[in-house]
């Protein structure tokens, strides 16, 4: 749980976990592949999705449009089992390397990040598909 009273030298650099949520309650979570580094999914999670993950080993996510707590891989079967969570020297973001069961994103891709922005494009066509 959040203790607001530890010292940012102490948050910072000790060994006491003090998640830092933003005023909606909420830190940021990077989930990468465990195998290939990848980025999988940013969203989310609140103190019960955090508490849920460490408990389970399965990443869950709060979802801000649905105000609801979600498991990933709850209705797809494509969970991301977690390997490792590494904690940001504030402690306000997380990155969690997982082991996906399958395509992460909603649209069937591994990744969310699956298109590219060309930086020298007009906006109306600046994406094109990741090439592997």
């Amino acid at each position: 749980m959040a203790d607001d009273t530890l010292p940012s030298k102490d948050r910072e650099t000790g060994p006491v976990f003090a998640p830092k949520y933003d005023e909606s309650g909420l830190l940021t979570a990077v989930v990468l592949d465990a195998g290939t580094r990848e980025v999988l999914v940013v969203a989310f999670m609140n103190a019960d999705a955090l508490e849920r993950t460490r408990a389970t080993g399965r990443v869950h996510f709060w979802s801000r449009s649905r105000q609801s707590l979600w498991l990933k891989g709850e209705t797809s079967g494509n969970y991301l089992t977690v390997q490792e969570i590494r904690v940001d020297c504030d402690q306000d973001a997380l990155v969690i390397h997982a082991q996906p069961a399958g395509p992460t994103c909603h649209t069937g891709a591994t990744s969310c990040f699956y298109r590219v922005l060309d930086r020298a494009a007009d906006d109306g066509e600046a994406l094109s598909p990741v090439k592997h």
